[in-house]
């Protein structure tokens, strides 16, 4: 008697009992980030410019009302020298007077009306305790000049005087210098109490 054939054939009735999605490999995917080592910011008055009640009677009705400057320590401690710039980001930028100024929000009570800007500088900016000067640039870092005011979308960068881009720093302090101007109050209902509400998130960007 040949046993060969029924040897076979349960051979291949063992091979199709396992199941269809039963695989012999399978893959592994590795994932991550490489990052720079990290700066921190910081602000003083933890980045709040509170101007408090202003009355409206002293308004200016045909011209804009500059409020007093104010102004916030700055602080960026990073593990290591790095080269960085500061950018500034608009949050109320539907609002803004003009370009190149931040913008203070609208009235919540005639949403079409804009409440004025805000115009941002560094001054006396120190990198490992080493005078330093304010570099701007608004094509991305491509080009630098020397000046202390901020726009939107600007990047600022910090060097040595005299040195036309930014320096590798590891420890930099600034004073962030805030002006706020309120718009024609001629164009403004103040009939009720308004809230200014200027947001702008400072973005460290590493170069």
């Amino acid at each position: 008697m040949n046993l060969q054939p029924i040897l076979f054939a349960a051979l291949l009735s063992s091979t199709s009992a396992i199941p269809a999605w039963a695989a012999s490999m399978v893959d592994i995917t590795v994932t991550g980030r490489l990052t720079p080592d990290a700066c921190h910011v910081e602000l003083s008055e933890e980045g709040v410019v509170d101007h408090g009640k202003i009355p409206s009677h002293v308004l200016n009705g045909d011209d804009f009302t500059l409020l007093p400057g104010l102004v916030l320590e700055l602080s960026v401690q990073c593990a290591r020298p790095m080269l960085f710039a500061l950018v500034g980001i608009d949050n109320r930028a539907e609002s803004a007077l003009r370009p190149g100024v931040f913008g203070l929000g609208r009235n919540i009570h005639a949403p079409e009306e804009r409440l004025g800007s805000v115009a941002l500088s560094y001054r006396n900016p120190l990198g490992d305790a080493q005078p330093m000067q304010v570099l701007i640039s608004t094509d991305n870092g491509e080009t630098w000049s020397a000046q202390s005011n901020a726009e939107p979308k600007a990047y600022a960068g910090f060097a040595p005087p005299g040195d036309r881009q930014p320096d590798f720093i590891r420890q930099l302090t600034a004073q962030l210098h805030i002006e706020t101007a309120i718009n024609f109050s001629n164009y403004l209902t103040l009939d009720q109490e308004v809230p200014l509400d200027g947001s702008i998130v400072l973005d460290l960007r590493y170069l």
